[in-house]
């Protein structure tokens, strides 16, 4: 059965569309993704994100724990955040997740909703020869999103932290809205934003306060569907659609979160490293449609005769006025200003690779 949210009350009254996502009854519009998506763009959304996955890892091997099970180097500052992969031993994504050092001996994982039970499983298998202590903190564990670039003027009336203080992935632990809070500078929409990590039990208070707070600059509640096109506005790749345990980090162009540099063992280390000298025999892209229309998950890519790839993210952008994809690629077809031909509903559609991201005027800071 799906989970509710702790804020699956006020999204019912606030008319919102509600439908099964990862395991929980998510909000997937309020009014229309498009009004939704520029309200981000020009002023402030706010999202519940309590789907999310929050895992804790303390003690004294912390860090060498993290750099065996992740790509990524976890010798971050506290007070700062990584975007790292998580694979197998053969380089496939077992998830991709943002990290918070908390402190010196602790970390805070935060992974996708549709992979907790996954990744949990695979975190506990990894701790033996750690002295680590971990926790699942899922359930107990709310997050409301703010993003935009009216964020840092709706978060600044909910807490005396010196927000402009914290850059672009950092965090401080503090009061926000009367509540004791991880108030974190990161989000997935490419516009400047707040992640604000509290209680389950004080997430409604946390988002009455931030709807209050927000009210003169026009915020709205966002669903889920306008996070889908911001992200892919920015060409964030989303797991489940982009990446999966069939990918490696290097054909999603995710190489610059492997260490290869370092002389640290990680799982998945020598398959990639191979894979960067060798390169890989596809990779992700971003497409810009020629026309009419958007290629949609699943659509397959031509040229001429020639299958060279498939569609794995596709939708209109709603700043941008065109559809665009992401999309895997083989070799060789991956260079920029590429033509190739999407097949929709038995039609073909042109498209043309680009340099990500599509959207270049976010006001992430």
């Amino acid at each position: 059965m799906d989970k509710k949210t702790a804020l699956h009350d006020k999204h019912l009254k606030l008319g919102a569309r509600m439908e099964s996502f990862a395991g929980y009854i998510m909000p997937i519009k309020y009014t229309t993704v498009k009004e939704e998506h520029n309200a981000v763009r020009s002023g402030v959304g706010v999202f519940d994100l309590s789907h999310m996955g929050e895992f804790r890892v303390k003690g004294k091997d912390a860090s060498k724990f993290l750099d065996y099970l992740l790509t990524n180097d976890s010798e971050v500052e506290p007070g700062k955040a990584y975007y790292s992969t998580m694979c197998y031993p053969d380089a496939g994504i077992v998830d991709d997740l943002v990290v918070y050092r908390l402190s010196e001996d602790d970390y805070l994982m935060i992974v996708n909703a549709s992979n907790i039970e996954k990744d949990w499983a695979w975190v506990n298998n990894h701790t033996a020869g750690y002295s680590i202590d971990l926790t699942n903190e899922s359930d107990e564990t709310a997050l409301v999103a703010i993003q935009g670039p009216d964020a840092e003027k709706v978060a600044r009336k909910l807490t005396d932290e010196k927000l402009q203080d914290i850059g672009y992935y950092s965090h401080t632990s503090g009061v926000f809205a009367g509540k004791k809070a991880l108030i974190a500078r990161t989000g997935y929409t490419g516009e400047d934003g707040f992640e604000i990590y509290i209680r389950s039990e004080d997430a409604e208070t946390v988002w009455d306060a931030v709807m209050e707070a927000g009210e003169e600059f026009e915020i709205k509640p966002v669903g889920l569907g306008a996070r889908d096109t911001l992200r892919l506005e920015v060409g964030y790749l989303l797991y489940g659609n982009d990446m999966d345990y069939t990918t490696t980090p290097m054909e999603a162009k995710l190489g610059w979160v492997v260490k290869l540099k370092t002389d640290k063992e990680f799982i998945g280390r020598e398959v990639m490293a191979r894979q960067k000298k060798e390169k890989p025999a596809r990779y992700i892209v971003g497409l810009e449609v020629q026309g009419n229309g958007f290629p949609r998950q699943g659509a397959e890519l031509f040229e001429g005769n020639r299958k060279v790839g498939v569609v794995t993210s596709g939708s209109l952008a709603p700043t941008l006025g065109y559809g665009v994809c992401l999309a895997f690629v083989e070799k060789g077809f991956h260079k920029k200003d590429t033509v190739l031909e999407a097949e929709v509903r038995g039609k073909r559609i042109p498209v043309k690779t680009v340099k990500l991201p599509f959207y270049k005027d976010g006001s992430r800071k």
